[in-house]
């Protein structure tokens, strides 16, 4: 019997080439512009998951050379409060890219807040407007995950045209874009979750098996088709019987990987690659408005 294992896509040495290509694109433009690219990151309450993720964001702005313009409000702030600070993001002129930090406080609206920011500024590429401009196949700000995703595919020379695709999950975050932007690509896309009905029958004939629900462990070694691609979008935080807490995604990665061609490993896979579709999209945003 064959015994390989998968090859590793690691998106966290190639988010770090990300990073190098973005930081000397800004040393280059910065002195021609006059100012580096800033990105706005708004965050409401003292969420400690989506505190980390902020620092995360902070921290790789400052290496690549991006300026942060953080916005801490205190878990009470209303939604008038917040819409004015976004209207000024949208007004102020170093600021190419404005996040708010996802999930926010029950008394807030998400879904108006997001659609409040100038869809040339929507770092994250959720705005009606871009998700619009996704669907048409026009340029436009993508949302990080799923183009962070097509990156990996794209640097590891993994075809796509004419491949079976099938994404589990249908969010609006990853699952749906990311179904766009495999068509986008030529594959045939088939889009599973929690309601479809025998779901290792339609993850087993997946070229390129892309799993988004958030549920650890959930896609199992008898759901992947020998050689197929494989990338794990989840990341869940488990605890073992010892109370030690770790990292794992939605994929049985210790099964799956004797089955798969390849595979994205959690933590060091598609996580990375936000982070760093987040400054890239910042980055496309301040080239856009300065016609660079």
């Amino acid at each position: 019997m064959d015994t390989t294992t998968a090859k590793i896509l690691d998106g966290k040495a190639l988010a770090q080439k990300i990073h190098a290509e973005l930081q000397q694109q800004i040393e280059t433009l910065a002195p021609e512009i006059g100012r580096p690219p800033g990105l706005a990151v708004v965050m409401v309450g003292d969420n400690p998951a989506s505190a980390a993720y902020v620092r995360n964001k902070e921290k790789a702005c400052a290496q690549v050379g991006i300026a942060s313009f953080g916005k801490h409000l205190p878990t009470e702030a209303t939604q008038a409060e917040l819409e004015q600070l976004i209207a000024e993001l949208n007004q102020d002129e170093r600021v190419d890219g404005i996040l708010v930090q996802l999930p926010v406080p029950q008394q807030l609206n998400a879904v108006t807040l997001l659609n409040q920011i100038d869809p040339d500024k929507d770092a994250d590429g959720l705005h009606p407007m871009n998700m619009g401009r996704l669907v048409r196949g026009e340029s436009g700000l993508r949302s990080c995950t799923p183009a962070g995703v097509m990156r990996i595919l794209q640097e590891y020379d993994i075809p796509l045209s004419g491949k079976h695709a099938v994404v589990v999950g249908r969010s609006i975050l990853v699952g749906k874009p990311q179904a766009l932007m495999l068509l986008e690509a030529n594959a045939t896309v088939t889009i599973a979750h929690s309601k479809s009905p025998d779901l290792a029958a339609i993850t087993r004939n997946a070229d390129i098996l892309i799993a988004a629900v958030g549920r650890a462990k959930m896609i199992t070694a008898d759901m992947v088709k020998p050689g197929a691609v494989v990338i794990d979008v989840g990341i869940n935080r488990v605890t073992d019987a010892a109370g030690k807490s770790r990292l794992v995604g939605d994929v049985d990665f210790e099964a799956v990987v004797n089955v798969a061609s390849c595979i994205t490993p959690v933590p060091g896979g598609v996580g990375a690659m936000t982070v760093a579709m987040l400054l890239d999209n910042t980055v496309f945003s301040y080239r856009r408005r300065h016609g660079k």
